[in-house]
């Protein structure tokens, strides 16, 4: 029987995890394939730690060259994470004629064209599917699935940490700082979160997606990205009056000319799909010409959930290898050499409606001086709420926009704060849907 050995890089979560999977469902894993996957080496700084899977002492190492350059290995798990020496590790293994299977959606937003490039060079192939949303295949989903269409939109809850502090803020009214801890002792936030709830894990997915749904190259540094520390359980509360959740959502929209492509709390209507998925769950809606609008959904993080979608990418490209083949189905969905520079709209030119929250003086004249400066920057209104009433002081003043352009909006609230009646910085919150 045809074997095709592995190598893993980083004996962590996701490589125990992985080493798990190959050894409770090697059979079913061989029914599939036809031939065998077998474990050559593990590498990683620390082995002498427990990580509660069987595994033969004599295929851990803690020499990275012992996967890099060992012959029997065809194909090499990298699941060090982030930029380096990940990349470093990923391109030399392409270079000694390995494919690889990543995790690691970083150093694929940031590094992924030069990777591509090299795998290309040396007719290895690169799979990342556990990159973007852990175990829902999402990525296989838009390379293959969606083969047929052209892709308009794409809204994704891509990262598990926001979406269950979100979830916890509304059920339990606690603010930010509070649920950030809990989650923090939970073990779904980090020690130091800030990837996650500044945007920047979203976005690393987002342009991953963005790229292969609409066959233009994203670069990451391109995606507004917004986090959701600003964001308190007060307009958790008025979203909820308004018929909307709050959710941390990569945005990627294409016109066919422009791609739009951002990561920010947004407001979406109770009634969405979006808006039923809570905690730790990820999901993604995209909407095709001929498909028409489909939701995947699932664990987006975690052991078992992540460590299933590097098998499956393990399995695709062992059958390649089994076959002589490489590139069968390009990585990015569309042909590298049709896919050029994305051209980004610009956030001020984005269209959508909008929450304001203003700390507003309780005095005669302030709502229609607010509202004129909205008029006066071609915005109108949709609903207006005010919260209590205590003369002279600032009390919360709700209000709902219909669709607008972004600069308007930043402009108008400019003009407010100048005007002497609002005591903070406004709030905002963008609403899709």
């Amino acid at each position: 029987m045809k074997q095709i050995g592995v190598g893993v890089i980083g004996f962590g979560t996701i490589g125990a995890g992985v080493v798990d999977i190959l050894n409770k469902n090697g059979s079913e894993i061989t029914r599939r394939l036809g031939g065998k996957l077998k474990l050559v080496k593990v590498a990683d700084l620390d082995i002498e730690t427990d990580r509660g899977v069987e595994i033969d002492k004599g295929l851990l190492s803690t020499n990275v060259n012992d996967v890099l350059e060992n012959p029997e290995i065809d194909l090499v798990v990298e699941l060090v994470g982030g930029y380096e020496p990940a990349k470093t590790f990923v391109v030399k293994a392409l270079e000694n004629g390995k494919s690889i299977v990543t995790a690691n959606k970083a150093l694929m937003a940031v590094h992924g064209d030069e990777i591509l490039a090299v795998a290309k060079a040396n007719g290895q192939d690169v799979a990342f599917e556990a990159a973007v949303g852990g175990g829902i295949p999402i990525l296989r989903a838009v390379r293959e699935g969606m083969a047929a269409n052209k892709v308009h939109t794409i809204y994704g809850i891509l990262n598990g940490t926001t979406n269950y502090i979100l979830t916890e803020m509304k059920d339990k009214g606690e603010d930010f700082g509070k649920v950030l801890k809990d989650a923090q002792e939970l073990g779904y936030a980090e020690t130091d979160p800030t990837f996650d709830v500044e945007g920047i894990d979203a976005a690393h997915k987002i342009t991953l997606l963005a790229s292969m749904a609409f066959g233009k190259k994203v670069k990451f540094d391109t995606v507004y990205t917004e986090g959701i520390s600003g964001i308190t359980p007060e307009d958790i509360d008025y979203a909820t009056e308004f018929g909307f959740e709050v959710k941390l959502l990569g945005i990627a929209k294409f016109d066919g000319e422009l791609v739009e492509v951002r990561v920010h709390p947004t407001m979406i209507p109770s009634a969405h799909l979006l808006s039923s998925v809570k905690g730790v769950y990820n999901a993604v809606y995209a909407d095709a010409d001929y498909l028409g609008p489909t939701m995947y959904y699932g664990q987006g993080a975690g052991r078992n959930a992540t460590a299933s979608a590097v098998v499956g990418d393990l399995i695709e490209l062992a059958r390649d290898k089994m076959n002589g083949v490489s590139g069968r189905v390009p990585p990015l969905a569309f042909n590298a050499e049709s896919m050029d520079d994305a051209v980004i709209k610009p956030m001020g030119r984005v269209k959508c409606r909008y929450y304001v929250r203003l700390m507003a003086k309780d005095e005669p004249g302030v709502l229609s001086r607010i509202s004129g400066a909205f008029g006066d920057h071609d915005i109108s209104i949709e609903s207006v709420v005010q919260k209590g009433r205590d003369t002279g002081q600032a009390v919360p003043l709700i209000l709902m926009t219909h669709e607008a352009v972004e600069e308007n909006i930043m402009d108008a609230l400019e003009k407010i704060a100048s005007l002497g009646v609002i005591d903070a910085d406004p709030v905002l919150i963008r609403v899709e849907g």
